[in-house]
């Protein structure tokens, strides 16, 4: 059923990254895929009121998640780089409150609540409903929701066609649903109202 945001509602967007996209060196398949109904979510979000994050890896060049550092990953979402841009086509508005993440180079962090600032305002706003999309379903996705989750008197829904998977492993992506799911978020397919 179509969802129709208040001012109780926040919507975030995680890492919709030019290097999580097609063309970037860390590409998700089809990841630029959710940048259109990400769109729709934003546009409902601005006619009712409800507050816009967007997460982003902000990573140092030296990042101990990168390959020369011992990590698993390529380098990406490099600091002040192309690649950590937001997608051209996402209509953030003036307003969203941009939340960096792994910008220390010693300091790994999956999650857009890893430095707390994202989970007091929320409670600052006594926000009761998050709605969550963006990449990847099977990291940054599923550890900001099982953050999310732990929030009192928060509900946390995933907005599942706004969502794609890393799948470094077949059936991860699944996997991340299953375990949001078992954490107590509510999996939606939704267009917003």
């Amino acid at each position: 059923m179509p969802t129709e945001l208040t001012a109780s509602d926040a919507l975030l967007l995680v890492d919709v990254q030019n290097d999580f996209c097609p063309g970037g060196a860390l590409a998700v398949a089809d990841g630029d895929a959710v940048v259109p109904v990400l769109n729709e979510w934003i546009a409902a979000a601005v006619q009712g009121g409800a507050l816009v994050f967007a997460s982003r890896d902000w990573h140092p060049a030296d990042h101990l998640s990168f390959a020369e550092q011992g990590g698993p990953w390529p380098p990406h979402c490099v600091q002040e780089t192309p690649g950590a841009a937001f997608h051209a086509d996402l209509e953030l508005p003036d307003d969203a409150a941009v939340v960096s993440k792994a910008d220390r180079p010693d300091h790994e962090a999956y999650s857009a609540f890893d430095s707390g600032e994202l989970g007091e305002k929320l409670q600052a706003a006594s926000i009761r409903r998050l709605w969550v999309g963006g990449l990847a379903t099977d990291y940054c996705v599923k550890a900001s929701v099982l953050d999310a989750v732990e929030m009192p008197g928060l509900d946390v829904h995933v907005i599942t066609d706004a969502i794609r998977a890393v799948d470094v492993a077949p059936g991860d992506g699944e996997a991340a649903l299953k375990a949001m799911r078992g954490a107590g978020a509510i999996l939606e397919h939704a267009e917003p109202a």
